[in-house]
């Protein structure tokens, strides 16, 4: 891959030993107080959890002052934005805000880019450009940026949040691996063929604990209508097969159930296992509630011991 001083080049491999099987991925952490989300840190740890993934969408805390206060009030999980937005700062700032939570963490912080969605975008006042050449331009101005830090113990691991063939060839040539999100099973052998054996795969996937189909569709839509309203979620859904149909009216429920994992924690840990057979390497579970400030933390007690080693 080309060179980003302190960024990238872990390795795939190593990335997806460090990740571990199975993580956290939580919206509902950034509605918490610090403190509040230093608890939740301490009991995902407990549980056997050892990475946690956060957003940055519109409205989200900043990510690198977020990820700063989760790996303060934690002991050793990693924690990786999903994705940091490359809209939301220039490329010197992306870099030295990586860098700095890699030495002050070492080991502990992931770095997961993404060129976000237009709407966002231009609700930020920017103007969207291609998402390919618009994240391989601004990885070049990530590796020519200045930095006036510390040299790093090892580096930051780079992951870009990727969908189509394009952007995870770029990931497989310039990361250390690729984040997608909201993806059916189907989407993770076609992502490991497009990467290749070495990069790290590190899958979203969001689930609902009910066995209530009503319930779980509720929740699940309510979730997945916003996505589905995005053109690079949609449209990725349709280069899968899925039908405008499908898409429309905030989705079918055949599309309902193939995006988001529902039922008990038997078949929930049976889709985690879906993604990894097919060639994922890590699986982050996304638990969706009633209410999107629950960090699930039953829930994910549940899952720990269907899906993690003591």
């Amino acid at each position: 891959m080309t060179g980003i001083a302190g960024i990238g080049g872990v390795g795939g491999r190593a990335l997806a030993a460090r990740l571990g099987r199975v993580g956290v991925w939580s919206f509902a952490l950034q509605r918490l107080t610090a403190a509040a989300e230093g608890d939740a840190m301490t009991e995902f740890e407990r549980l056997g959890y050892s990475a946690v993934w956060i957003p940055e969408s519109l409205g989200s805390k900043e990510v690198f002052a977020h990820a700063g206060i989760l790996l303060a009030g934690s002991q050793r999980a990693i924690v990786a934005p999903g994705i940091a937005s490359i809209y939301a700062r220039d490329p010197m700032a992306m870099a030295n805000g990586a860098r700095a939570l890699g030495e002050a963490y070492p080991a502990r912080f992931v770095l997961g880019m993404g060129v976000s969605h237009a709407p966002s975008v231009a609700m930020r006042g920017g103007s969207y450009g291609k998402p390919v050449d618009t994240m391989r331009a601004y990885l070049n101005g990530m590796a020519a940026a200045a930095s006036a830090g510390p040299e790093l113990m090892e580096p930051v691991p780079l992951l870009l949040a990727a969908l189509g063939p394009r952007m995870l060839e770029l990931a497989a040539e310039r990361a250390d691996g690729a984040h997608p999100y909201f993806v059916p099973i189907e989407h993770t052998p076609a992502a490991r063929k497009a990467l290749g054996p070495g990069p790290c795969l590190a899958v979203e996937m969001t689930a609902v604990l009910s066995t209530n189909a009503d319930e779980a569709r509720r929740i699940g839509r309510a979730f997945a209508r916003h996505y589905l309203a995005l053109p690079n979620y949609a449209n990725n859904l349709r280069r899968l097969g899925w039908s405008d149909e499908d898409v429309a009216n905030d989705g079918s429920d055949r599309l309902i159930d193939a995006v988001i994992a529902w039922g008990d924690v038997d078949q929930i840990a049976k889709r985690v296992r879906a993604h990894l057979d097919r060639g994922a390497d890590h699986v982050c579970i996304q638990l969706r509630t009633e209410s999107s400030a629950d960090p699930a933390l039953a829930g994910y007690a549940e899952l720990a011991a269907a899906l993690l080693e003591a």
